[in-house]
């Protein structure tokens, strides 16, 4: 299924007509109730490509079949618009890319494997491939939401299985609110889910019966030792995504996390444990209280991403097709900093016709700005908590404000703020003037 989809034109009609007549007299009065931009409303109304699930959502809203006036034919033309890579773009070696065409994608979690608009992060994304090839490895990835760590995740793991290793990921957003009920049973969560990942048959109530006498990490570790490694019987690349899921449980934490550090020093000593590597990934510092000795946050390959520099953001925009000149590129930089995301929303946009960057700039902090929707989730999490709302409102009149430790890593895990040193630095002036008209 494309990441972008439009209504046929031999609907747009129908379509059109269909938002009067479900009670909807203006296009911003269907934004408003489906909390999206004005500018998907009207790119779904007149026959331009808008996101996929955007589409169905509308489409449900509105009384109709999405499956009888979806384009899915993916066209060449001016709304879904065909790129090519031409003979002069290059890629981080310095080699010319050659493929066939292809349409933009829009922006929205993981880059495919492949996509001709991942920017790779040499040396770094090399070192990962070099380190998870050795026996019992551990790689920790850390960044902030939408900086790509869910991509870079996929291409370890992608490079694992290259190499005949399984490799399955595990999202721990998927987890529901009861498996966190106590640390017994997250483990059996934990257990159960690698095994499904890996197809194979669930075994932990056969192995259970230790948790009473030696506890559920030993368990655990009993299961992975005694079956799910000599089952599949080759290495195993295990990709943790979002685990500061986790770090809200402090009964969990700490026997998982001890957990995670044992095994991984079992490699050192057995040769049954070698064949398990680990990638963790998480959004935030850990800054819940972890024994030296028994943290996983402390050992291993450390990974951090950062923003886009003005190299790969001007490798987008070949890559995009756009010839901007050296003050469009700061302008963009200047609203947006390197934010991986925002930078490829805009560039998608540009690239797609939607809109010109003269008039993403003038409606960026409107209602119809092709950033609002992240700008309302960003919102609804500080209405949320409070204390982080307050943080963000003093940064943005005080540039010294002082803020918590455990503030400040939340407000970085969710990409708002720079650490820099001992400075907290707004990430954008996006963010600047948008919570400085709502806080």
């Amino acid at each position: 299924m494309p990441r972008s989809v439009r209504v046929r034109p031999e609907f747009i009609s129908e379509v059109k007509s269909a938002l009067p007549r479900n009670g909807y007299i203006r296009q911003t009065d269907l934004a408003e109730y489906l909390q999206i931009s004005q500018s998907t409303i009207s790119s779904f109304l007149n026959g331009r490509p808008v996101d996929y699930l955007n589409f169905r959502e509308i489409c449900r809203v509105l009384g109709l079949e999405w499956q009888d006036i979806a384009d899915l034919t993916l066209e060449s033309g001016k709304d879904i618009f065909p790129l090519s890579i031409t003979s002069n773009t290059l890629n981080e070696e310095g080699k010319k890319i050659s493929l066939p065409s292809f349409f933009i994608e829009y922006p929205s979690g993981q880059v495919p494997l492949n996509s001709p608009f991942y920017i790779k992060r040499s040396p770094m994304e090399e070192r990962c491939y070099e380190h998870i090839q050795k026996p019992s490895s551990l790689i920790r990835i850390k960044a902030p939401r939408q900086m790509g760590k869910t991509s870079l995740l996929a291409r370890i793991i992608d490079k694992s299985q290259s190499q005949g290793d399984c490799a399955v990921i595990l999202d721990f957003q998927l987890a529901t609110q009861q498996i966190f009920v106590n640390s017994d049973k997250f483990l059996r969560w934990f257990c159960a889910s690698v095994s499904l990942a890996l197809n194979i048959p669930n075994q932990v109530n056969d192995y259970w019966d230790l948790a009473e006498i030696v506890g559920s990490s030993m368990a655990c570790k009993a299961y992975f030792e005694e079956y799910l490694l000599p089952t599949i019987n080759r290495p195993l690349t295990l990709g943790l995504d979002e685990v500061d899921k986790v770090f809200e449980y402090p009964e969990i934490y700490r026997d998982f996390f001890g957990l995670l550090r044992a095994l991984h020093e079992e490699g050192k000593r057995r040769e049954i444990w070698q064949k398990l590597r680990l990638i963790i990934v998480h959004s935030t510092e850990v800054y819940v209280p972890l024994d030296i000795n028994q943290s996983p946050f402390n050992v291993g390959l450390s990974v951090e991403l950062h923003e886009f520099n003005y190299q790969q953001i001007l490798e987008l925009l070949q890559r995009h097709q756009l010839n901007w000149n050296e003050t469009e590129v700061e302008q963009l930089i200047m609203l947006v900093g390197g934010h991986p995301f925002l930078v490829c929303l805009t560039l998608y946009h540009i690239a797609n016709m939607n809109f010109t960057w003269a008039q993403i700039l003038q409606d960026a902090m409107t209602s119809s700005s092709i950033y609002i929707e992240h700008l309302r989730r960003q919102s609804l999490i500080l209405t949320q908590e409070p204390e982080l709302a307050s943080a963000m409102k003093d940064l943005i009149h005080n540039h010294a404000a002082k803020l918590s430790t455990v503030i400040k890593f939340k407000l970085h895990s969710m990409g708002l703020i720079k650490l820099q040193g001992d400075s907290v630095l707004l990430r954008c002036n996006l963010y600047r003037q948008y919570f400085e008209n709502i806080l």
